[in-house]
């Protein structure tokens, strides 16, 4: 396959492989400086050297994925002052950047809103910020629209 046809997904962890979730394993305790060489981190998760190098190009961890990307996410809220706002100060206190903002009318007591950032200066990995807005309360739902 060219480089041109590759296409990307975006999968939960308990589908995948034990193998390429076990190469992200290894690859975290060389990042996080708990493995030395690919021989001891290899060692630490039991995983053979082939399947690292197998892998180690090809799949990543989502908050190294989302680094420097314009990100798009879906908010399901409460209709009521105030949520849209604590939102957005979330995202400013990470240093995300907010390129976009679209917001329907509530219906039913709920509105939809779209949020396009920008996470090349953000200090959270998205995939805690994403926590941390759904905890919001008045959040019903926040998900990762997509990537640019």
């Amino acid at each position: 396959m060219s480089k041109k046809e590759l296409r990307y997904f975006l999968v939960q962890e308990d589908i995948l492989p034990e193998a390429i979730l076990k190469t992200v394993m290894a690859k975290e305790l060389l990042l996080r400086g708990e493995a030395h060489t690919v021989n001891e981190a290899v060692e630490k998760v039991d995983l053979s050297r082939s399947a690292f190098y197998k892998y180690k190009d090809k799949v990543f961890p989502f908050h190294q994925w989302s680094k420097g990307k314009i990100v798009t996410l879906a908010l399901i809220m409460e209709h009521r002052p105030g949520v849209l706002s604590t939102v957005l100060n979330i995202i400013a206190s990470v240093k995300g950047s907010i390129l976009t903002i679209n917001q329907n009318l509530p219906l039913q007591g709920l509105a939809n809103a779209t949020l396009s950032i920008e996470t090349a200066e953000m200090n959270q990995d998205l995939e805690e910020l994403l926590r941390i807005i759904g905890e919001v309360a008045g959040v019903r739902n926040v998900r990762l629209l997509g990537q640019n």
